[in-house]
């Protein structure tokens, strides 16, 4: 379980150190574009400056928050795959994300709870050693 727990924590670290270089590249995008895309007179006005730099800050500000938001996201889903599936209480679609657990296996597992441990998937006689061996890590008997 420490290591599923350093696992995630490894993924949150590398996930924030992209989030950071991402918003970075996503402002200096968005600052370059501006500065290429003056539509303003050749001599702007200091207030049409300042008018024009709070819009694209504005504007900088939104997308980065989108941008960790979706990183956020995609790192809670990672995290999700990463939790083991109950064999107590899964259903015969999350059984079948198992290696090498196919719908009639899947029933099986159903059709002989409750365990108490994922070793009695062996001892039940539902699986084989080398299938409980392909699964053992992934799988909790809660």
């Amino acid at each position: 379980m420490n290591s599923l727990c350093r696992e995630c924590a490894r993924a949150r670290k590398e996930a924030s150190k992209q989030s950071m270089k991402t918003m970075l590249v996503v402002g200096a995008m968005a600052l370059f574009g501006l500065a290429g895309c003056n539509t303003q007179p050749t001599n702007p006005t200091p207030e049409q400056i300042r008018a024009n730099t709070a819009k694209a800050t504005g504007e900088v500000v939104r997308d980065t928050k989108a941008v960790a938001k979706g990183i956020a996201d995609g790192v809670r889903q990672q995290t999700d795959k990463v939790r083991p599936i109950d064999i107590n209480r899964a259903s015969a679609d999350d059984l079948k994300t198992l290696p090498g657990v196919d719908d009639a296996r899947a029933q099986k597992i159903i059709d002989e709870r409750p365990y108490a441990d994922t070793s009695d998937l062996v001892k039940k006689r539902v699986i084989s050693k080398v299938e409980y061996d392909r699964i053992s890590d992934k799988v909790v008997a809660q």
